[in-house]
């Protein structure tokens, strides 16, 4: 039998929470008649603990009401001693809104104290977060997305259906174990590492790539948004991510770009600043500029005659508008000086959210034509300057 009291500064305010007045409660057994049977080998324990002088922060368990309600409580264990240090009980102090749990605004806090030679306690009636916290929970679980947390140790703790469904281990294989030495390909491991970093610095990262090995070793390709996350005193205490399985997307990708390269034609590809991103074999034999001398340098200033650039460059910015150019001919320079005529199509180039990312164009290489044309077009201007020069 362990004796205690309630005091507090609203005596009305507590028996709404618990529903018992002091005198109903002193003198009786906290474990036994007010805790739920499920917690009371757990309760007891953390008491018999902090009696031994061995603390408990945050300890989270049920309280019944006289009514039969159950309330979560959350309070920490901390031991009573008295002036010669001799240990008398167990005292917790913590924060409770009782008197109107639906509006935050017209809610007021009160200190409780349970007393008694043994126990002393001060709860937190958080029955309405544990309940927030469980919905939460279970959004999470069941989201059509994986999504997959870590502490500040980089440990897993958040581990859903569908990340089990996609990487094959499950949320017990998981906990507690790294994230990134366990489950990310040694290649990228610093790269996600820093993400991670960064996220417990307070300095997030969207639409972040990198790839995840399943349970049965294959490499899937993962985007993820790395969010910091917060406790209520807005503490950092990880880092949680919904993520998006793009290994078909890249896959495709990657016969697209294999298609492109070895296409029959040569193929141009320009960002939003227009500098080369595309660039195929047959664009290299053509030209005869190799892929990485190419990259990133600007397809109008660099590899097209002067007396062309602007002409060039309002295609280029047509289509970046969304305005498509069929059958465009221009000049283009070879790395050997040689200027050739190309006919080329100037096509919107967009991502999987349709945004404009830049143009590509197929083009044919119309040189000959174009020469061909020239000559006879001068001979025909030859023939009737000839013919009527005869007629003088």
């Amino acid at each position: 039998m362990v004796n205690f009291a309630i005091h507090t500064d609203s005596r009305q305010c507590a028996r709404k929470l618990v529903g018992y007045t002091t005198k109903e409660v002193m003198g009786h057994s906290l474990v036994e008649e007010f805790i739920t049977k499920d917690y009371q080998a757990s309760v007891q324990a953390v008491l018999d603990r902090a009696l031994h002088g061995e603390e408990t922060a945050n300890f989270e368990f049920p309280l019944m009401t006289k009514a039969g309600a159950r309330i979560e409580i959350l309070l920490n264990a901390t031991t009573r001693r008295n002036e010669r240090g001799n240990v008398i009980g167990v005292v917790g102090i913590g924060q409770v809104s009782v008197c109107n749990h639906r509006s935050a605004s017209s809610s007021r806090h009160y200190r409780h104290k349970i007393s008694s030679p043994y126990n002393d306690f001060a709860s937190q009636d958080i029955t309405f977060r544990i309940a927030q916290e469980r919905e939460y929970s279970k959004l999470i679980d069941h989201a059509n997305a994986p999504i997959i947390g870590v502490n500040p140790l980089g440990e897993v703790n958040v581990w859903n259906q569908c990340a089990t469904r996609l990487v094959g281990y499950n949320t017990n294989e998981v906990i507690g174990h790294r994230l990134v030495e366990e489950f990310i390909t040694q290649d990228y491991q610093a790269s996600v590492q820093a993400v991670l970093d960064k996220a417990l610095d307070g300095v997030e990262t969207a639409n972040f790539e990198f790839p995840l090995m399943t349970k049965a070793g294959v490499r899937l390709e993962v985007l993820l948004n790395a969010t910091t996350r917060r406790d209520e005193k807005g503490d950092i205490i990880g880092v949680v991510g919904i993520g998006q399985d793009i290994t078909g997307r890249i896959a495709q990708e990657r016969e697209y770009s294999k298609l492109i390269d070895s296409a029959n034609a040569p193929i141009f590809g320009v960002d939003t600043k227009g500098n080369v991103t595309i660039w195929n074999q047959c664009a290299e034999k053509l030209v005869g500029y190799k892929t990485e001398e190419v990259k990133g340098q600007s397809l109008v200033q660099e590899f097209i005659t002067p007396e062309h650039r602007a002409r060039v460059q309002s295609v280029i910015d047509q289509a970046l508008a969304g305005d498509e150019t069929a059958n465009f001919e221009f000049p283009l320079m070879t790395k050997g000086g040689i200027r050739l005529e190309v006919l080329l199509n100037a096509t919107t180039r967009r991502d999987e959210q349709g945004s404009i990312i830049g143009v590509v164009g197929i083009g044919q290489d119309v040189s000959q034509q174009f020469h061909l044309l020239s000559t006879m077009t001068r001979v025909k201007l030859f023939r009737k300057t000839t013919f009527f020069t005869d007629m003088r």
